[in-house]
């Protein structure tokens, strides 16, 4: 009896397994793996502008507001990717572009 309840327990388990590995169970949790990456990037691009634009140039200012706008591009996430676009031509017309 022992042995019937842990054959139809693994059974079980190798079912779930599969249903999650071939049914788009990994699939989904590599996109909210790679979003999450992406979202760092993009947060850890901000932490960089604040560190330049207190520290650097304006010419500094205004290349790593590009780079975040792009990090944000990268990350499919439009409202802060308008938001950085309105914030690096305003450090593009801090340099005199």
């Amino acid at each position: 009896m022992k042995k019937i309840i842990q054959f139809m327990l693994g059974g079980i388990i190798t079912i779930v397994f599969l249903i999650f590995f071939f049914g788009g169970g990994l699939e989904e949790q590599t996109k909210k793996e790679i979003n999450k990456i992406e979202n760092q990037v993009a947060n850890d691009a901000v932490k960089q502008y604040e560190i330049t634009k207190r520290n650097g140039s304006a010419m500094d200012a205004y290349i790593q507001a590009g780079l975040v706008t792009a990090a944000y591009l990268q990350a499919n996430d439009e409202e802060n990717y308008k938001r950085w676009k309105k914030v690096e031509e305003q450090e593009a017309k801090n340099v005199g572009l």
